[in-house]
């Protein structure tokens, strides 16, 4: 006779507590990690994450994405495992999905209670080398997985508390910086074992009974958030919407298309709830160069997590959406469907994933023009708020060295409030000090500040992206994994699309040149400047609505040009200094002349002039009017 147990009610302070505690522990695993790593990518930059996964591998926090335990369950069953041991992937192909290319390294200690496996403490992040046919192990121009580095899959990196010595060598050798590839191995086992430890005390305290029902809670209450206040702001039917990333690296640039149909059901949920249904039928081939991204794993575990956040915006306000979780609990709200293998979604070993960012970015766009769709543009314009950049060579006392930066940008006009400037995806993550880098590397950082007249022009303006200057000391070499050069960040309902992202090199000297989105190795010369100017997010709504004071505002403070006033926003403004000013009757009349001159059915999405140069001179697609 088989009996289902009741599970037992949940003390809400004891859940108070339990949910108070992951956190802690989460951010405690983080900050040990920032503290006691070595490498600029990690321990300055912050590109790494924490997460927690009960015993049914289901991520319990919700502060940031994580990597997936599937692939350690996988081939290591739960009965095999001890205290004390450490278990390392980064083998994007034997990830479940969770891995998108072979820098992210991720190890995994299970929490044990009276000798049973009851959670999981993980931590992934980026890793400044770990071999491969490039330094930084992310070859632009990558036809196979085998140039982009070492592949490991789940191993036992420590047993019982004893380090893998072996497989530690075999890592360290592979890798161009094995002394800080090393204290960041150390640095994230270590912290990893202490959140074990950390969360092993909270189920001595309450028991396992008590603490896993608090877990079930976590994310019902989630699942309940979601389909209470979000799901239902999205009337049920049909959107289709489609970006691009614009190359590969191997292929002349081209759209590699990425396609999302949401379907939004009243019902076929949770308790026969709503749901919705994300179908990438339509998504591109996949490509010859690195910008693949194997999402079709684990029913979409992953993707369903990293696009989840883009449903936040419906809240009801900004400050209820910054309160909203994305924990396990969204994941039965979504179902995935891909198409067959072969696709930049669906790829197929060995194809190269090292830059697939731009995939992974580029969907959270799909996801929200689609939405946006559905909401008459009640959700953010497009942000392009990540990429790789870098300098390696010899420094002044002749040794390699090797400076990457993951460099932010403008977020999206929102239809509440202007976007943000020079933000990063990577939440806590951030530009390297330039004090740091100017006494260990051979460079001189010029100048760090905002891109004028990058965010897209709106009633709503976009965010602002970087404006970097590098004057390199000694001969090297600059490197850029990067999107967004053709095509921009788009504006909706009227918003116009951001400035895209730019590199020059020498402006304004005899050498000046402009250098490709992705490259591994452009030489520089000693007393050269490379400047970097990163994308400005898209502006929402209408700029010619935006009130005189407010694109007077931007102009005094420098994050509008004169011109830029004056072209994009139809607004004149004279003087200068602190005598700036605008001249209304000039401004009113320039608005109407603006106006007049416009096409009378405009597309609801604007991808900016870079769209036409791959489309064949078409100024939109067949989805971008409602």
């Amino acid at each position: 006779m088989t009996t289902t147990a009741t599970p037992p009610a949940v003390d809400p302070i004891v859940l108070e507590i339990v949910e108070g505690t992951l956190k802690s522990v989460e951010m405690e695993v983080e900050t040990a990690i920032a503290r006691t790593s070595r490498s600029p990518m990690i321990r300055d930059a912050h590109d790494f994450r924490a997460g927690i996964h009960d015993r049914r591998l289901r991520k319990l926090t919700g502060r940031s994405y994580s990597a997936l335990v599937h692939p350690v369950v996988r081939d290591f069953p739960l009965e095999t495992m001890r205290p004390g041991d450490v278990f390392f992937h980064n083998d994007v192909y034997l990830s479940e999905g969770g891995i998108g290319h072979l820098p992210d390294l991720c190890v995994t200690v299970p929490v044990f209670h009276e000798g049973e496996v009851v959670c999981f403490v993980q931590a992934f992040g980026h890793h400044d080398d770990i071999g491969g046919a490039t330094p930084g192990s992310m070859p632009s121009h990558a036809t196979s997985v085998y140039e982009e580095g070492l592949m490991v899959p789940p191993i036992r990196l420590w047993d019982q508390g004893v380090p893998n010595e072996a497989a530690l060598r075999i890592m360290t050798r592979n890798s161009r910086m094995p002394d800080s590839l090393a204290a960041d191995l150390d640095a994230e086992c270590s912290a990893c074992l202490m959140g074990a430890r950390r969360l092993s005390e909270l189920f001595e305290r309450y028991g396992r009974e008590t603490v896993e029902a608090c877990f079930q809670a976590i994310l019902d209450k989630t699942t309940e958030t979601f389909r209470r206040e979000i799901l239902s702001k999205i009337p049920d039917g049909e959107y289709v919407w489609e970006d691009y990333a614009e190359h590969d690296g191997v292929e002349p640039p081209k759209l590699h298309r990425q396609r999302i149909t949401l379907t939004k059901t009243s019902t076929g949920g949770p308790d026969g709830g709503p749901k919705l249904i994300i179908d990438f039928t339509g998504t591109g081939p996949q490509a010859k160069g690195p910008i693949n991204h194997c999402g079709d794993y684990a029913d979409g575990n992953f993707l369903k997590k990293w696009l989840a956040p883009i449903l936040r915006n419906l809240a009801d306000t900004p400050e209820r959406m910054a309160e909203l979780d994305v924990n396990e609990g969204i994941v039965p709200l979504i179902e995935m469907r891909f198409p067959p293998k072969g696709t930049l979604l669906t790829p197929i070993f060995p194809a190269p994933t090292n830059a697939r960012t731009f995939v992974i970015l580029r969907l959270l766009g799909v996801l929200a023009g689609a939405v946006a769709k559905a909401v008459d543009g009640r959700m953010p314009a497009d942000q392009e708020t990540i990429r790789y950049t870098g300098v390696y060579g010899k420094d002044l006392d002749g040794n390699d060295y090797l400076m990457r930066e993951v460099l932010g940008g403008g977020s999206g006009g929102r239809y509440y409030a202007d976007g943000e400037d020079t933000i990063h995806v990577v939440p806590d993550s951030r530009n390297l000090p330039t004090e740091f880098t100017e006494s260990r590397f051979p460079f001189v950082v010029e100048r760090l500040g905002l891109a004028v007249d990058s965010g897209g022009p709106g009633r709503y303006r976009g965010g602002l992206g970087y404006e970097k200057h590098i004057r390199m000391l000694k001969d090297g070499h600059f490197m850029s994994i990067a999107d967004r050069s053709i095509l921009a960040c788009w504006g909706v309902k009227g918003g116009k699309a951001g400035r895209p992202f730019q590199v020059t090199i020498d402006p304004g000297g005899p050498n000046e040149r402009e250098v490709e989105a992705l490259v591994d190795a452009e030489p520089v010369r000693a007393g050269e400047v490379i400047r970097i100017r990163t994308t400005g997010g898209g502006g929402w709504g209408d700029p010619l609505d935006r009130p005189y004071d407010e694109v007077l505002r931007d102009v005094r403070w420098g994050k509008v040009s004169v011109r830029g006033a004056h072209d994009d926003y139809g607004v004149v403004v004279t003087g200068e200094g602190d005598s700036l000013a605008v001249d209304e009757a000039a401004s009113d009349a320039l608005r109407d002349r603006m106006r007049a001159e416009r096409p009378e059915n405009e597309p609801f999405f604007d991808r900016g002039p870079g769209y036409a140069r791959l489309a064949d001179g078409a100024q939109a697609s067949e989805f971008d009017w409602l």
